[in-house]
């Protein structure tokens, strides 16, 4: 018997169970979860921070957490992330074929069989219902536009880890104009993320990425990604020696969605989009982990800055 076999297992603790099992209980899926009032009172302080560093001159909007399954197919999601996808399904047909089908779960069946898809999907991410609506007004005015929007989002991928979630929040500011000034939007805002992070005592860097393109030929494409720069992202590390966490991103899609969505100014030029994403439950978590979980010992700078 080898020495493997005659030793005990041992088992490894997550450094952050206990910080979770203060934020959040489980709902039977991994990465959904209720949210206590400790948690939600950080997020709701850390949404008023980041209002207060909005551009007074950009337009605000809420999206629900589900967007046109059609407009998001013309985006191109399908091509790039196919595998992160959620539908909206449902029991169509007369109400006999309906209720078979849900009777089906009684006899033990599996009702699901009968599902079709819907017109809708979960978004993936604040920013895509947003293009249809903008190309949908017409020509881009000069100097372009800017917008503060938010969703709760879904991502297929579940996980025990609190740094990646199936139902997350995300909050993103996005400018739509000519490709220096959307260049530069981007650029400022890298710089002012990390001067943020300073404030709320959180260590970190910042990095070019790729999103997590799906298959081989995604691999191609993350690696063209990478080396146009199209994409930063801000990192913090949970705990020491943890790997880092994207947090927030930086995200250049040069005219991608304005081809999509004939996003031109008065003259007919295809005008460019970018935007910063903030991870809201993946800095609210950080927040925690750095700093425990009794607000009255977080550092005077974060305290500050998110007036608690």
């Amino acid at each position: 018997m080898s020495a493997s076999q005659t030793q005990p297992s041992i088992e490894v603790r997550d450094p952050l169970e206990s910080i979770g099992a203060a934020l959040f209980q489980p709902l039977g899926v991994d990465g959904v979860y209720a949210r206590t009032a400790l948690y939600e009172d950080v997020v709701e302080h850390l949404s008023a921070l980041i209002s207060r560093q909005r551009d007074p001159r950009a337009e605000v909007l809420r999206f629900p957490p589900v967007m046109s399954r059609r407009e998001l197919e013309k985006s191109g999601y399908l091509k790039s992330f196919p595998n992160l996808l959620g539908c909206v399904c449902a029991l169509h047909g007369t109400e006999g074929e309906i209720r078979t089908a849900a009777d089906a779960y009684e006899s033990g069946g599996d009702w699901t069989q009968s599902l079709t898809a819907s017109d809708l999907v979960l978004s993936p991410a604040a920013c895509y219902p947003l293009y249809p609506l903008v190309g949908r007004r017409g020509p881009v005015p000069r100097g372009g536009l800017t917008f503060d929007v938010a969703a709760d989002c879904f991502r297929k991928e579940p996980s025990r880890e609190l740094s990646r979630l199936q139902s997350f929040r995300m909050r993103e500011f996005v400018r739509v104009g000519p490709p220096a000034e959307i260049a530069a939007f981007r650029e400022h805002w890298m710089g002012r993320a990390e001067r943020l992070a300073e404030q709320l005592a959180l260590p970190c860097k910042l990095d070019v990425a790729s999103d997590p393109f799906f298959g081989r030929v995604g691999q191609v494409m993350a690696v063209s990604q990478r080396q146009q720069s199209l994409k930063f992202e801000l990192l913090i590390p949970y705990f020491p020696g943890a790997e880092p966490t994207a947090c927030m991103s930086f995200n250049y899609h040069r005219d991608h969605f304005g081809l999509a969505w004939g996003l031109a100014d008065g003259a007919g030029e295809v005008v460019h989009t970018a935007c910063v994403a903030f991870g809201m439950d993946r800095l609210a978590v950080a927040l925690f982990c750095v700093h425990g979980l009794d607000l009255s010992r977080w550092p005077g700078s974060a305290r500050r800055a998110l007036a608690l």
